[in-house]
């Protein structure tokens, strides 16, 4: 089997001494894993960086067993960051959740059209509040819509707008923005409350039912704000 396509690297592992094991969302595939053989020498490995967008051709003589990657870069998009630790730190979290939710070779266009989205909010003032955004949209393509405006209940706290989710133990407050997506958001602390609450969404719902743990890789995300 060989075919040619072009995808984003989501994750890398050391196969051997010369090589290694790549897993790629491809456009028309899906999620892939090959070889690259010579993967960790000084010619490939600097642009073999998570996030960077790839050419690869693939071969594989049997279905069953993992096949061969050759690869070229498109856009080393990732370098643009190495100077920027939050920025950088998103692209980890970002590419593990492709990693995480998505299945193995089931073409998914609108995952791989989101990936490319992901880089042009990266370029924004209001990156993170968009990255939150960008978050939902993803857990959404994979069904996984957590649609809050169906869920909390409004109120006025003094003079104050607040929007809360109520259950029989607790009374879980939600972020303005995330309801009135128009609002400009400059709190820091405001933007990872609303991080904070879909990862507690992709935990209960999501990864815990599935038996997944939560990422290391977001966790580190989020401590870069320390």
């Amino acid at each position: 089997m060989n075919w040619s396509d072009e995808g984003f690297l989501i994750s890398k592992t050391r196969y051997n001494e010369n090589s290694l094991i790549a897993e790629l969302f491809t456009k028309n595939k899906g999620k892939i894993s090959g070889i690259i053989f010579g993967g960790t020498s000084k010619k490939i490995k600097n642009y073999l960086q998570v996030g960077n967008k790839l050419h690869v051709n693939y071969s594989s003589k049997n279905e069953n067993r993992i096949g061969y990657f050759k690869i070229e870069i498109l856009n080393a998009y990732t370098p643009l960051y190495f100077d920027h630790k939050q920025k950088l730190s998103c692209i980890t979290s970002a590419m593990n959740l492709i990693k995480i939710l998505t299945a193995e070779s089931q073409s998914n266009d609108k995952v791989y059209f989101i990936i490319q989205d992901f880089f042009l909010i990266l370029k924004e003032k209001d990156w993170i509040k968009k990255y939150i955004f960008w978050e939902l949209e993803l857990l959404k393509i994979l069904g996984y819509d957590l649609a809050l405006e169906n869920l909390v209940e409004k109120d006025l706290e003094g003079n104050k707008t607040v929007y809360y989710a109520s259950s029989l133990n607790e009374k879980k407050y939600v972020p303005n923005f995330l309801i009135e997506k128009d609002i400009e958001v400059n709190d820091l602390g405001t933007l990872l409350n609303g991080l904070k609450l879909v990862g507690d969404y992709l935990d209960k719902t999501i990864l815990r039912p599935n038996n997944l743990n939560y990422p290391n890789s977001r966790l580190l995300f989020l401590n870069t704000f320390k």
